[in-house]
């Protein structure tokens, strides 16, 4: 190109990409055809005089969280970047809770239920909520030890009642109860029945993922020794909600859900959008099992576990898309 005709792509690529004028009204200006613009432009991007760069926020990987998406068959995937220094008894980094909150703030609309489900993760997310439209805000389970109700899943459903405007639906009850008769009996007292009523209206839910071990799944640090070892026999690989899964996503140990606070996994599965927050080394096998469960359509995550997800799973399973029922 000559010196002509670099200042004159250099115009074009100026009104085009910076001014947004169209090829057409450029054509115009120049006294040239839309298709000799196009190729101008074309020509600028082969030569170097343009320079398209992507840039999101730096903890942010956007490789990543397009090929989890489209792996998986998700709505949306968000990776953040792992920390330096992963410890080996971490629980999910904190930072997911912040980018939950605000993906949250982008998916909730005006007159949506959000669902939340007990989880560390969760917790952290509401505590980071700093926007949302007017909403109702409703306790999908019960909390890993009602004593800490005022610090956990109580405290975080009436956090993000408060920064929508709308009305808290809490569930004060453990999560898990020693015998289906006392699950039951605690389903029926007005309270918790009247936050079950809205379960079948939830637009949004938030979930945690735990793995089967201690430290990294609540439901599983509060059996015994003997029930731990019981649905570690059946395969159990993962857990969400107070439901069990294999690693093929199939739900096993049905008999716990008798036992627990929480929301039924055929229920979830009609839920639009329900949105994972787990993250690291230790529960990325987890997340993996709970994906292809189709209960789950959208995840933050980190780079740790995404490098897992990315190679453990066949292309072409999009279970996200399929929501099938984990149950068959």
């Amino acid at each position: 190109m000559g010196p002509a005709e670099l200042v004159q792509a250099a115009a074009m690529a100026r009104r085009f990409y910076l001014e947004g004028k169209s090829k057409i009204q450029i054509a115009e200006e120049f006294g040239v055809s839309r298709f000799k613009v196009a190729r101008v432009l074309e020509t600028a991007l082969e030569r170097d005089l343009v320079r398209i760069e992507i840039r999101v926020p730096a903890e942010l990987d956007a490789e990543r969280s397009d090929a989890l998406r489209a792996r998986y068959g998700l709505r949306h995937a968000v990776v953040v970047e792992s920390p330096a220094e992963e410890q080996d008894d971490a629980a999910d980094p904190e930072n997911l809770g912040e980018v939950a909150a605000e993906l949250l703030g982008e998916l909730v609309d005006e007159g949506d239920v959000l669902g939340l489900a007990w989880g560390r993760s969760t917790i952290h997310m509401a505590a980071a909520l700093d926007r949302l439209p007017p909403c109702t805000v409703v306790q999908l389970t019960g909390v890993y030890d009602a004593g800490t109700a005022e610090r956990g899943s109580v405290e975080a459903v009436r956090r993000a009642a408060q920064v929508s405007g709308g009305e808290a639906h809490p569930i004060y009850a453990p999560m898990l109860l020693p015998d289906p008769a006392t699950a039951a009996a605690l389903r029926h007292q007005t309270g918790i029945a009247r936050a079950f009523e809205y379960f079948d209206k939830v637009t949004v839910a938030a979930v945690s993922i735990g793995s089967w071990e201690p430290g990294i799944s609540t439901v599983h640090d509060m059996l015994s020794d003997e029930e731990r070892a019981h649905y570690a026999s059946l395969g159990v690989a993962a857990e969400m909600s107070a439901h069990l899964f294999d690693t093929n996503g199939r739900r096993v140990g049905r008999d716990l859900g008798e036992r627990c606070i929480t929301v039924e996994a055929d229920r979830l599965r009609r839920i639009p959008e329900v949105v994972a927050i787990a993250g690291g080394q230790r529960k990325a096998a987890a997340i993996g099992a709970v994906l292809r469960s189709g209960l789950v359509t959208s995840l933050v995550t980190d780079t740790a576990a995404a490098d897992y997800l990315l190679t453990e799973s066949p292309a072409g399973q999009r279970p996200a898309l399929e929501r099938a029922d984990p149950d068959n």
